[in-house]
């Protein structure tokens, strides 16, 4: 039996806003790189400095994966994957939002995405895509095939089709599964763990929080903030099942 041949990957963190407001990221190994999330809408420049930087291009793009649905994460996903050639991972329950069947419903953790929510920029269209590659209910993406002893996973929570990226058994990118700063996220308290503004499901979410803690992910890395240590996403799971006992 063949010893699949793993090459180091680093992660490497995408300011799609500054200050850790909102991040997208790139695993990189000798194979070339994964990107994760592509930011809001006209915002490919900032990917590709960071890709100059490591001394890549778009086309180096082997993979795209696109934690949820929402306009920061996946807003920009037809254009990356047309500059890349990069075929598109992504989950089931988030489905219609990517092909634009279906407008999105946010569910505010408090005053800041109630107020974000009347703006009227978190429901703003953007251009939609399909998936080349589907996740259903709690299905597997294994990442063996690009050098990466790692998989992506569904951990619905946040959105429906939620997922989240665990490489080398202890890092996780989770989107939004968890997040950290004030306000949107980052800027400052980065280090401290809270709600992102909208959430479908806090008891969902500490559920796979629990789980990806319980796999041995040491490090978790998000879209607003950030990277949190295993130690204050655990405190965090403590608070969000009393909100769901509360909720109940």
């Amino acid at each position: 039996m063949t010893k699949t041949k793993y090459h180091v990957t680093t992660v490497h963190k995408i300011a799609i806003f500054p200050f850790g407001m909102i991040n997208a990221f790139l695993l990189k190994n000798s194979q070339g790189c994964i990107l994760i999330d592509t930011g809001l809408p006209n915002t490919e420049k900032k990917v590709e400095d960071v890709l100059n930087k490591l001394k890549l291009t778009f086309s180096d793009i082997k993979l795209i994966i696109i934690t949820h649905a929402h306009i920061d994460h996946a807003g920009n996903a037809a254009k990356i994957k047309a500059l890349s050639g990069a075929k598109v991972i992504a989950h089931n329950g988030d489905l219609p939002y990517y092909r634009g069947e279906k407008k999105m419903h946010f569910c505010s953790t408090g005053w800041f995405g109630r107020l974000f929510s009347k703006t009227g920029v978190i429901q703003k269209p953007y251009e939609k895509f399909e998936p080349d590659i589907l996740l259903t209910a709690k299905e597997k993406f294994n990442l063996n095939d690009y050098g990466i002893d790692g998989e992506v996973i569904s951990t619905s929570g946040h959105t429906e089709g939620s997922i989240s990226v665990v490489i080398d058994n202890d890092k996780a990118i989770v989107g939004d599964l968890i997040s950290s700063g004030i306000l949107l996220g980052g800027i400052v308290r980065t280090n401290k763990a809270k709600r992102p503004p909208f959430e479908d499901n806090p008891l969902q979410v500490s559920q796979e929080l629990q789980a990806l803690a319980n796999k041995g992910v040491k490090t978790f890395f998000m879209g607003h903030g950030g990277p949190l240590p295993q130690k204050e996403v655990l405190q965090h799971i403590g608070k969000l099942k009393n909100i769901a006992t509360d909720i109940d």
